[in-house]
């Protein structure tokens, strides 16, 4: 399983707005490809239909390949849907691939399972593939339901976690955070990994 962030980090909404078509692309370019992908966490933007990050887990032969392509530096050229008369152009987004769990980690979750919720009617999971799991140690807690096999969403809770105490251990450390702050600045200076062009998200 890899596991990836894309991120607007500070951006404008524009940048944010880039988060939902890179996410987009990349879940076309993976079901293409016959990989699997799975939206495990987003974070809304300050615009309505936009993102400032999302988790995205990637499961099949050929995932760490579209991975590698996507790694880095995301470039789209777009004139602003938000601010018309803007004069810049260029918006920037980045995108990390996350550590994989450590082993031992699901022995130190605890399990329950539960009914899948939310909309669906009747096309929604009513088993009790849903995975409730706690990290026992640091209190951390996830629900997942996006898979219809209670040891699918067990896999990805499990990544779901290992991805929030990286995250945890990264806010505690100030020297991470200035490492952080600086990585934002070199994405947005960076050479892009790759560039996207208009509304239609096209390849340049």
């Amino acid at each position: 399983m890899i596991l990836l962030q894309l991120s607007a980090a500070h951006g404008p909404a524009e940048c944010q707005l880039a988060v939902v078509k890179a996410l987009a692309r990349l879940a076309r370019e993976a079901d293409h490809a016959g990989i699997h992908s799975s939206l495990l966490e987003e974070e809304p933007g300050d615009e309505p239909g936009t993102l400032r990050s999302a988790l995205l887990s990637l499961e099949g032969d050929g995932a760490e390949a579209l991975a590698r392509q996507w790694l880095g530096t995301l470039q789209w050229t777009c004139a602003s849907p938000f601010r018309p008369r803007h004069a810049r152009k260029n918006w920037f987004i980045g995108i990390a691939q996350c550590a994989a769990p450590a082993r031992q980690l699901e022995s130190e979750i605890r399990f329950e399972a539960c009914k899948a919720g939310g909309p669906g009617g009747q096309h929604v999971n009513k088993t009790e593939s849903a995975i409730r799991a706690t990290h026992v140690a640091s209190g951390i807690s996830v629900r997942v339901q996006t898979e219809r096999s209670q040891h699918a969403n067990k896999r990805l809770a499990i990544a779901l976690i290992a991805h929030k105490l990286a995250e945890q251990q990264a806010a505690s450390n100030a020297a991470q955070r200035a490492e952080r702050r600086q990585l934002h600045f070199e994405v947005e200076r960076g050479n892009p990994a790759r560039v996207f062009r208009g509304m239609k998200f096209e390849a340049a």
